[in-house]
């Protein structure tokens, strides 16, 4: 039988855990978005929302809980910086957010290594601990939205997430056409059923390629297999974002895509991602 903690570290998990409660409970509106599977543009998805939100006047916090593939630095362009710089007015006991942009306020394990390259090997216990860390020390402040970018599947860290966020928190759930993505996300919707996490929607990415030179739309991982699901589950479906070269360049620049290009199809998808997102939480 597992070893019963005793009084002393009951008493220090329940003010930890108010701890967190008091920081969470100055968010207003929780999003953790999920992947049933990896190389689905999760990450993209996250990045492009928060920085959208952030742009409509919105102060977001970007929070990357992949532990062992951060690149949530990479996508907002600030990739080799120490934390505490440009923060929010942190205390010497809390963590200073990195400032991306007006409005927008990121934290990644990516800033607190040494090297880019090392690589995270731990076990469930230590990421919890690190993902507590992240809710209870980060000088998040009052935030309109906190966006979690959360690795693939089902396993810690989606699971630590969502029970320290604790109620009301939402998921966004990303996929890619092909059948081979959307059952991984059919335990995804799963997933946040259980944890009594509610479900923002579904947005199926890499649907279709628009050839920037004659405007024709080639289905490359087929079509509307997200859109399918979502109906099937009965759950909303909030739309399709096309593949274009130019979120590729904008990843590798360091810059948004949402202010790396004009419109583009894929820009006005995930704009009408964002409305709907927005739309729903202040229902």
């Amino acid at each position: 039988m597992p070893e019963q903690p005793t009084e002393e570290q009951k008493q220090q998990m329940a003010a930890e855990q108010e701890a967190v409660n008091n920081r969470v409970g100055r968010i207003k509106n929780r999003i953790l978005v999920l992947s049933g599977k990896g190389g689905v543009g999760k990450s993209t998805v996250a990045a492009s929302l928060a920085t959208s939100l952030a742009e409509q006047g919105c102060k977001t916090g970007l929070l990357d809980v992949d532990i062992h593939g951060p690149s949530i630095p990479q996508l907002v362009g600030l990739t080799g910086l120490p934390p505490g710089l440009e923060g929010t007015g942190a205390t010497e006991e809390e963590l200073q957010p990195m400032r991306a942009a007006d409005n927008l306020h990121v934290m990644s394990i990516g800033f607190l290594l040494e090297n880019p390259e090392q690589a995270v090997i731990w076990r469930g216990p230590m990421k919890y601990n690190l993902i507590k860390q992240f809710l209870k020390d980060v000088a998040w402040g009052d935030l309109d939205y906190l966006v979690v970018d959360s690795p693939p599947g089902t396993g810690d860290e989606p699971l630590a997430v969502a029970q320290m966020l604790g109620s009301p928190s939402h998921a966004l759930v990303v996929t890619t056409p092909q059948e081979l993505s959307v059952s991984d996300v059919r335990r995804c919707v799963t997933f946040c059923r259980k944890v009594e996490v509610s479900l923002l929607g579904v947005v199926e990415n890499m649907s279709g390629f628009i050839c920037p030179h004659c405007g024709v739309e080639t289905n490359i991982f087929d079509s509307g297999g997200g859109q399918s699901m979502a109906e099937k589950m009965n759950i909303p479906f909030l739309g399709k974002i096309p593949l274009d070269p130019h979120i590729v360049a904008a990843g590798d620049s360091g810059v948004p895509y949402s202010q790396a290009v004009a419109e583009t199809p894929a820009k006005q998808s995930l704009e009408t991602v964002t409305a709907k997102i927005t739309t729903s939480l202040k229902a």
